[in-house]
């Protein structure tokens, strides 16, 4: 009953969202979103592309 989401659901999501944030915000709100799945998945890896960290294996010891 639970499980599964259909069409029609995904499409009252949407209208909801449109509503809530606007037209003009949801291509900022959709980039913003794939900057953090990306940044995750980094995460999860072990992996970083921040400069500190460049920096900081970049210097002889």
């Amino acid at each position: 009953m639970f499980g599964r989401i259909g069409p029609t659901e995904i499409i009252l999501i949407l209208a909801v969202i449109l509503l809530i944030f606007g037209a003009k915000r949801l291509p900022e709100l959709a980039r913003a979103v794939g900057k953090s799945v990306v940044e995750l998945k980094d995460g999860l890896k072990g992996e970083s592309n921040s400069d500190e960290s460049n920096a900081d294996n970049s210097e002889p010891k």
